[in-house]
């Protein structure tokens, strides 16, 4: 699909708005097979009365990898069109396919979004210059900006802080999603990359700490459920308040957990559905529904954060 609705209005060069905080890696619903448009839009409207920051659709959340490139375009689209210019959106636009990462990240600056989210590519298991010699040919044939996703357990393939700042050269490489779980990388990325460059925690578990040594924010699965709350303590910590951003953050550590009893976004789902906020958790196969068992411990947690 192309850029035919009300949304897509051309930006050569990305917003200005800031990039940071918190970063909702927001669900794709789904009903009867098919995306579910008016969940999604309320969904949208609900972070931003929430205080989320900014916006990523079409992520690993977003179950892009099962979308069909119409889905996926139309997915940006309306995210761009139902924010308007609010918050943010970076729209997810990576695959392993260097082609088609520069086909869906053309559409997403034709699109109206703010920066692209570019995985690095998964099942290629691509060396540290093949890794390089990608981001660099997306930047020269899309000059956009673009946040570089590092997630090895996905892909197969970990990105070593001597390349992120390789990349980080480029002008149109503004940040990371850093999503190893170690702190050891991410400081190692931040103390090797110019001072603007955006260090973002690709885990909700590492998001206080990330932000501790330097980072800006996280791109959160846990937005989707408690938005409020991981924008409180993204706040909190911008505005030293340290203690408030530590009591959130052991608020919500269960809930970190609990995302992740099964392969995400089948829990967030899940949590929506059973929060009202989605009719259907109905995700796309190969994914499948949670266990009874983990249902049972999932809703455990949302009844002690008084979620259901």
């Amino acid at each position: 699909m192309g850029c035919g609705t009300k949304g897509c209005k051309k930006r050569s060069k990305g917003s200005k708005k800031e990039i940071g905080g918190a970063i909702v890696a927001i669900v794709t619903p789904f009903r009867d097979g098919k995306v579910d448009e008016e969940a999604l839009e309320n969904l949208i409207e609900w972070h931003i009365k929430a205080g989320t920051h900014c916006i990523v659709p079409c992520g690993t959340t977003g179950e892009s990898a099962t979308l069909s490139h119409e889905e996926h375009m139309r997915v940006v689209e309306l995210t761009i069109e139902t924010v308007r210019g609010r918050v943010p959106v970076i729209a997810g636009t990576g695959s392993n396919s260097t082609e088609e990462t520069i086909m869906l990240t053309h559409h997403a600056k034709k699109a109206g979004a703010d920066a692209a989210l570019v995985i690095t590519p998964y099942y290629n298991k691509p060396s540290q210059e093949g890794l390089f010699q990608h981001f660099e040919t997306v930047a020269a044939e899309c000059k956009f900006p673009m946040i570089l996703y590092n997630v090895p357990g996905r892909t197969g393939v970990n990105m070593l802080p001597s390349t992120v700042a390789r990349c980080a050269k480029n002008r149109y490489v503004i940040g990371i999603k850093e999503a190893t779980g170690n702190l050891h990388q991410v400081s190692d990325v931040i103390r090797m990359c110019p001072r603007k460059f955006i260090v973002l925690s690709g885990d909700d578990f590492t998001a206080f700490p990330t932000m501790a040594i330097g980072g800006k924010g996280v791109i959160s699965v846990a937005s989707n459920i408690m938005p409020k709350e991981m924008a409180a303590m993204m706040n909190a910590f911008r505005d030293g308040k340290m203690d408030r951003a530590r009591r959130l953050h052991y608020k919500l550590f269960p809930l970190f957990e609990a995302l992740f009893y099964e392969s995400n976004p089948v829990p967030a789902k899940t949590a929506l559905e059973f929060m009202g906020r989605i009719s259907s958790s109905e995700v796309r196969q190969p994914l499948y529904r949670m266990s009874d068992a983990n249902i049972e411990r999932l809703r455990s947690v949302l009844a002690d954060l008084k979620l259901v």
